[in-house]
């Protein structure tokens, strides 16, 4: 069987769709030619601005007040405030967004366009316009960058400019006191998407939320993974009428539907439509990095990166701003998972549930967190059994009833140390939510 591509007429063996002769073939686009950023000159009060925030970067470095992904970025947009705007010109940009997952696939984004060039990311998880900054002055030469970028967040970034690709991922319950109903940013999605009718939108299929923002965008490729938390997708979320399991195909009456999966993923590999199956031999673990990696390969191909190229890098990565990372505490290693909500604490009990290390589990209520934990009791602990666990943290004792409701053996601790000190031998999980999780990477370094 053979395909011919479009402008170069080389013939290359493939499967895909069937001529009236039977014959199987495919059109493919010729390649893509990296986008040229050397060229590009940054006017004086742009450049001055970063130059400035870069020494502010440092100098936070150098002093030991954090990693610099925020302050020099904040000190470029005061000076500048067309900053944004003027870094992006000639690049192509990639913006990740969603409840959970956004660093994690950021990192896998950025790792696959630099099979093909060099990329800038806001690693450090800065996901607001000033960590944009930050990220994007680091290399104001370099042709790609991926973006973390919080979901209320997304119009203001459309606002500035156009992305080249926008990853949607999931939008479930967060921080109610801080972000709101879930249909309040699903509607702040769809808006921001409207601003940007030129980017290319790669967004979940199994979230209706998702649907909902993305559902009328000219441009979409639809991913299909799987639902495992259901708790904020059993209605639809542009009439309210019931939809029932969001796994299955659902039709509502007001014309809102779950799209035609133009990527599926399953045990070991990313499915294209056409049957096309992409190994996942992954070095992160379980089904939501899968996920996670599929939306980041679909990003890469759409920019014009080579798949193997690109799955390749994705398969080396071994943690993501901590996460999943294996790290000393306490004096033994100990691997951190982070779950800030119900949706991720969901994926990463499951995770921790087929593996039997010692279970650590550290729960605070801060400003970033949120200071209502009342969402303990929408987790599924019983999923742990009867597996005994220690618990810590500012709302340790919150979590210990809960998994006492939940017939889980739970022992309060007064620190992550002292818990890790009273588990057995092994290399524990921790799953820590957003502070707790942020200090122990801290003191890990």
């Amino acid at each position: 069987m053979a395909e011919t591509t479009r402008e170069t007429g080389a013939v290359e063996p493939t499967s895909g769709r069937r001529s009236p002769a039977g014959q199987q073939w495919r059109v493919v686009p010729a390649p893509v030619q990296p986008p040229q950023r050397g060229g590009h000159r940054l006017d004086l009060r742009t450049t001055i601005a970063i130059d400035l925030g870069r020494l502010a970067s440092s100098m936070s470095r150098r002093l030991g007040l954090g990693s610099g992904a925020m302050i020099g970025g904040r000190l470029a947009l005061s000076l500048q405030p067309q900053a944004l705007r003027r870094l992006v010109v000639g690049r192509r940009v990639v913006m990740v967004t969603g409840t959970n997952g956004k660093t994690t696939t950021t990192r896998m984004v950025a790792e696959a366009l630099r099979s093909r060039a060099p990329a800038v990311s806001n690693a450090t998880g800065a996901n607001m316009l000033d960590g944009h900054v930050a990220a994007l002055m680091t290399r104001p030469s370099a042709p790609f960058a991926a973006l973390e970028v919080d979901e209320l967040h997304l119009a203001q970034v459309t606002a500035q400019f156009e992305p080249a690709v926008i990853l949607l991922l999931n939008l479930s319950r967060d921080q109610l006191d801080r972000v709101g109903e879930i249909r309040t940013v699903a509607e702040s999605l769809r808006r921001a998407l409207a601003a940007a009718p030129g980017a290319h939108v790669i967004a979940n299929r199994d979230d209706p939320n998702i649907v909902f923002a993305a559902a009328d965008h000219p441009s979409v490729t639809w991913i299909s993974g799987g639902a495992r938390w259901k708790g904020d997708a059993l209605n639809c979320p542009r009439c309210g009428a019931f939809l029932g399991d969001a796994d299955q195909d659902w039709r509502c009456a007001c014309g809102l539907s779950r799209p035609a999966a133009d990527w599926t993923v399953a045990t070991d590999a990313a499915v294209a439509a056409d049957g096309t199956r992409c190994a996942l031999d992954l070095a992160l673990p379980g089904q939501v990095n899968r996920v996670n990696a599929t939306f980041a390969l679909a990003a890469a191909e759409r920019l014009g990166c080579d798949q193997d190229a690109a799955v390749q890098r994705i398969q080396k990565i071994t943690e993501a701003a901590g996460r999943y990372g294996t790290v000393q505490l306490a004096g033994r290693a100990v691997r951190l998972l982070l779950a800030k909500n119900p949706a991720s604490w969901l994926e990463m009990l499951d995770l921790a549930s087929t593996e039997q290390h010692p279970l650590v589990l550290v729960v605070n209520s801060r400003e970033a967190d949120g200071y209502d934990v009342s969402w303990l009791w929408d987790v599924d602990f019983e999923l742990l059994g009867d597996r005994p666990v220690r618990v810590a943290g500012d709302r340790a004792l919150d979590l210990a009833v809960r998994l006492h409701y939940a017939g889980v053996p739970a022992t309060v601790s007064t620190s992550v140390d002292d818990a890790l000190a009273g588990t057995d031998d092994g290399v524990p999980d921790v799953i820590a939510n957003y502070t707790a999780f942020r200090d122990l990477v801290a003191r890990s370094r």
